[in-house]
Parts: C-alpha cells; structure tokens; sequence
C-alpha cells in the first residue's frame, strides 16, 4: 500500500505555509504528492516525493480533505540546555487526505518541517519511507557530512557537493551557492527507525530507514505520528548552531517536576583505560579500585566539580568482545561500592555508575530495573551507558528495535530519578525536551579516538558544532592536557592497544583543549585527562570556574570545518570559546554579548608565541572589559583560546 497515491481531480492541488518572516516557505502539491522549499522566492528544494509504503494492500486514490492552518507564537523555558528560554513561532499547515494520512508542515524562520500522522483502524508493516530531498543546485551545493550507517556515528567528515554523496547520516549540513545554510536532519523520533539520506537511481537524496532482520522497516499501530523531517535554514553558519528548531519540533516534559535534573562537571577513571595505562578488568592495572575512587572524589570536591565517574567498578568485563555478560549489581572486590558511594554522598560529589551492555540488548533489559532501583538507594542519580558491540539476532542499532530500546531506558531511568550519559547512542533528535534525563550522548568519534588511531583534526574539531551538534549535547570528553601523553608514555607497563600506538597524540594546542570546554556543549562536562596532568597546573583554574549550567548561548563567528567562536553566560559569569582548524587566524570579536554597564575580569587562556612548535605552550592573561570592547582573538595553527569574564565587585 502506498500511502502517497496521488491526490484525485477535483481537490485543491498547492497549498503553502510561510515563515512569520516571510523568508521561508514550504509548499505542497496535492497532484503530484510533493513538496518543495523556497527562501526569499528562490528554490531550495524542488518537488520531491513523499509518503510511506506498507504491505497492506493499496488505497484507491487519496483526496484531500481538508487543509487547516494555525500559527504559535509561544515562549517555553527548559530545566536546562544551551539556553534556558526558546520562542517557538511558526506557521503550521496540516493537510488531511480521505485515506487516513495526514501531512502536516511547519515553516519557521529558522527553517521548515514535515512529518506524517496516521489514523487507521489496523496496523501496518512499513516497507519504505518516500520522502525526498532534491536540492535545486545539487552540484554547486557543498555538504558536510559522515557515511550512513545503521550501527554507528564515530565516521570521519567529508566535504563534498551534494551531487557527489552515495549516503550520509544526518544531521546533513549544507551551504548554496546563494550562500544560504542548512541541515537536513529529524526531531521526535520515537519507535521509529532513523533516516538516512541515499542516493537513489533518480540522482535524488531520498529518505532510508534502518531495517530488522526481516527486511521490514518498522510495525506500527494504526494511528501514528513519525518523526518530523527538519531542514533548518540560516544566512551564516552560526545560525544552525543558535536555531532552536528540532527543541521547538518535540513536546513539552513528561517529568513533572525536573528540579533534580542538574548539570555537572565531572572527572572520571576513563581516559587511563584508553591510554592503557590502566584496565577495566580487575588486575594490578584496575582502574576502579576503592583507593583510586577515593581520591577522584577528593580531587572533585576541591576544585568545584559535582561528579565522579568509574568505569570498570561492575563484574563482567572479561566478557566483553565475547559472550558480553556484564553484572550491573555486583562490584568487583577491590571496589568497595558502599564505602564509595558514601564517602561521596559526605563530599558531596555525585558518584556516577557506568553500564557498558555489549550490545546485550535482551540481558540489560531484563537486569536494568534492579539495577537503577539499587543506583537511587545508594543515592547514584547519574548514569553512563555504552553499546560497544552488535546487537544479538540481527538486530542493528539505529533500527526501530534500538530506538525503542534507547527510549526504555530513558523512561526507566525518570522514574529512578537518574540522569543519562548514552555512549554508542541513537542520534539526538530533541527528545531531551520531553525527557530532560536525557543529558547527553556521544553519537560521534570523541576524545578516545586521540589515544589510538589517526586521532580527531582541529578541522574535525571545527565541524562537529556545525553538524553533529545540531542534533543536541556531544559528551566528547574535553580537556587534555598532557597533549604528547608523557605521563602515559614514561610507564614501562602501559599497554598499547589497538594496535601500536606510540605516536598517538592530540591534534591540538593545550588552549584548544581548553576552549573545546566551552565550544563542545554539553550539560555534562567531563575534564577527561588523568588527574596527575591538572594538579598545580595554572591553566586547570578555567575549568574549576567554568559552569555547565549555562543560561544563554549564542555562536558569534565561525565557517564549517574553519573555526568558530561560542560564548555562554552562567549567571552573572559568561564563558568564551574560540577554536581553528590547521591555519592560524586573528578574528576582532565584539564583547556586546556581555551585561552594559558592568565591568568585568576577563581571563584569557590563549596560546603562546611558539604554540605552533609546542602546542602545550600557553600564556594566561588578564584585563578589565565593558560590553563596549572588543576582543582580539589570536589563534596559532590548531590552537584557540578560552575566557572567563567574572564581574567585578566595588
């Protein structure tokens, strides 16, 4: 059945929906069952296709309905985020069809959005999804984007034409020849597969749904609303980043009451293990051990960091990369978990739990309930998850049995009242409105990709913001300071694994790794190097006055794969971060951003003369500002600055 059977004679053939700006318009023809997208009168989207394809016979020709219209203009604020308050305000057009689906289409200022509501008495075996993007220059479009993939996001970036992509995973950032930027991406994906974009016979980029193993896309009840496909739209680069467009597509919290979801910073037993400096598995290298907890807890409280993390503190991991048996009960012996956790509770450091399943989907699920309820006894309300590994029966991550999986564990983990950190995750697609315990994801190659491979480039580091960021949080795990790992490299024990990596090291200067603090959002935000590397260091004092809870954000300045600029307030504080690729670069950065009339500290953590020779060489520098400033901004190869400006007091 395909449930985009073309509109019969006799029904209204175009309606459309503007931008309450007049910019952005979208457009559908009842006729030929497309859309397209317009800003400023000129084509960004020709006609492309829509609908869904099921195995339940064939409807016999689809009229419209009826065409309703209605507007939002509403303001909402969030527990937390980059910014506490959003504006939603859009246009909506909702077209229903005399088979049972209805299309409905926003366009905001900020970009447009589809998706598709169902009402059926039976359900239905979906087969395919029909939605298409053909850009009207496809050849003179530039993109940026990973391969897409079902089981994975840790890809590297290409920038490429759009005529040129075979597949990718979204978000799918692009840039017109009329200098017009986008993202193709999805909001409020629930029990549904997520989207690619691939290349079909007709030279168009058309939607691809992950399958299970039967080959069928997803089995879906009769009344049903998909995920919206988004296309945010901006005249600069930063604008995708400050668009509040996928938050604004999903629905308010299903919590209640939210004043226990609190951002934090935290340090952890993490990098060690990547290092191999350390173990997971218990051994004269363990990580996790009682005394090394002990003192991440003391190291946290003193310098004004809520949390701590250890990875490795659960029975089971000898299984991983086998039979994946992993006991998220039971600690090892030399992990005293009672002692742990209340020591913790006396500092006032949250202790965090980590769950690495292995891909064991069906083991986790049926353990995760005991689990958490133990966690909220033991007074443990933040939680690390991780699916390194496949998924047993065929099964593939981003399919329909993965998101529905992911959304357990979110809805399991509210009703414990627990935070969630998912590592090898489902994309971000704004769900974190309607379920603020979802803090933060990976879903991209992060921090321990430096310690074993080819590692991640400053021009990597200035793409994530403008791609893999716009689905939401990354927890990338910032903050090296040890850039040549020497701390690791002088133990004669350490092992290397992944193969020989001796020659791994970060691809930035130290005041990047500073700056990525801020650049990199995430509500929780982990100083990730081993302890040793930030105590008595000078610059560390950025991180313990830097605030993850932050009010406002706004990206000032920045090009794709180029460099960037981002400043966040926290209160009366607010926080710069500047970043650029392999060039060095002086922007002039306007301090307006900042409260008139009051004078502020700026500490500048910036790089040094010979930063391009010696990336761990840094200055630290103060001076008095106003708002009526301007900040000279100079970056070595590879290199960034932080600031803090904390207000002066009379």
């Amino acid at each position: 059945m395909l449930l985009a059977a073309a509109a019969t004679a006799g029904c209204t053939p175009k309606t459309i929906s503007t931008s309450p700006d007049g910019r952005n318009v979208v457009a559908f023809d009842a006729a030929t069952m497309t859309y397209a997208v317009l800003r400023d009168g000129d084509t960004l989207v020709r006609p492309s296709a829509l609908g869904i394809a099921t195995r339940e016979g064939v409807f016999a020709g689809a009229a419209v309905a009826d065409v309703l219209h209605r507007s939002f203009n509403e303001t909402w604020e969030a527990p937390w985020g980059e910014n506490k308050h959003h504006r939603n305000r859009c246009n909506e057009m909702a077209v229903r069809l005399d088979n049972g689906l209805t299309l409905r289409f926003r366009a905001y200022d900020d970009g447009v959005a589809l998706r598709y509501e169902l009402n059926l008495p039976d359900s239905l075996i979906v087969t395919d999804e029909l939605t298409e993007f053909r850009f009207a220059d496809e050849v003179g479009t530039l993109s940026w984007s990973i391969p897409g993939n079902f089981e994975t996001y840790e890809l590297p970036y290409r920038e490429l034409p759009v005529a040129e992509i075979a597949d990718a995973n979204t978000p799918f950032a692009f840039r017109t020849p009329g200098g017009v930027y986008g993202s193709v991406h999805e909001a409020a994906l629930y029990d549904w597969p997520e989207m690619v974009l691939r290349r079909d016979g007709r030279g168009v980029l058309k939607a691809d749904l992950s399958p299970l193993p039967d080959g069928v896309k997803a089995y879906i009840p009769g009344t049903f609303t998909t995920p919206w496909r988004t296309i945010q739209l901006g005249d600069r680069a930063v604008d995708l980043i400050n668009s509040s467009l996928i938050l604004n597509l999903n629905e308010p919290s299903k919590i209640a009451d939210t004043s226990w979801i609190m951002p934090q910073k935290y340090v952890g037993v993490w990098w060690g293990m990547h290092l191999g400096t350390q173990t997971w598995t218990m051994g004269p290298r363990h990580g996790a051990t009682t005394e090394n907890a002990i003192r991440h807890i003391d190291f946290a409280a003193a310098n004004n960091i809520q949390g701590a993390l250890f990875e490795g503190w659960n029975r089971g991991w000898e299984s991983w990369g086998s039979d994946q048996h992993f006991d998220y009960l039971e600690p090892y012996a030399d992990f005293d978990l009672e002692r742990i956790a209340a020591y913790a509770r006396e500092k006032g450091v949250e202790l965090w739990m980590h769950n690495e399943t292995g891909g064991n989907i069906p083991e986790y699920e049926a353990k995760m309930e005991c689990a958490f309820a133990r966690y909220a006894e033991l007074g443990v309300h933040t939680l690390k998850t991780g699916y390194a590994g496949g998924f047993a029966g065929g099964y593939l991550h981003h399919s329909q049995y993965g998101v529905q999986h992911y959304q357990r564990v979110v809805e399991t983990a509210a009703r414990y009242g627990i935070l969630l950190d998912v590592h090898e995750p489902i994309k971000d697609t704004g769900i974190r409105r309607t379920w603020p315990n979802m803090m933060t994801r990976e879903g991209a190659r992060g921090m321990e990709w430096n310690a074993w491979s080819e590692g991640n480039s400053a021009e990597y580091l200035c793409t994530l913001p403008f791609v893999r960021l716009l689905g939401g949080p990354m927890d990338y795990t910032p903050g090296i300071f040890d850039i040549d790992y020497l701390t690791a490299k002088a133990d004669p024990g350490r092992t290397e694994w992944n193969g020989p990596n001796a020659h791994c090291c970060i691809k930035t200067t130290l005041a990047r790794q500073i700056a990525n603090w801020v650049i990199l959002y995430s509500p929780l935000q982990m100083a990730a190097d081993l302890l040793e590397n930030y105590e008595g260091h000078p610059a560390f004092q950025f991180f313990r006055d830097f605030d993850a809870d932050c009010d406002r954000s706004c990206a000032l300045q920045g090009e794709i794969g180029d460099y960037i600029v981002v400043v966040r307030q926290a209160g009366d504080r607010f926080f710069l971060g500047a970043g650029t690729n392999d060039e060095s670069r002086a922007l002039q950065q306007p301090l307006s951003f900042l409260e008139p009339g009051t004078t502020y500290t700026a500490t500048l953590y910036a790089d040094a003369a010979d930063s391009d020779e010696n990336p761990e060489s840094y200055r630290i520098e103060t001076r008095t500002v106003t708002a009526a400033d301007t900040l000279e901004i100079r970056m070595a190869a590879r290199g960034g600055m932080a600031v803090s400006f904390i207000p002066q007091t009379e």
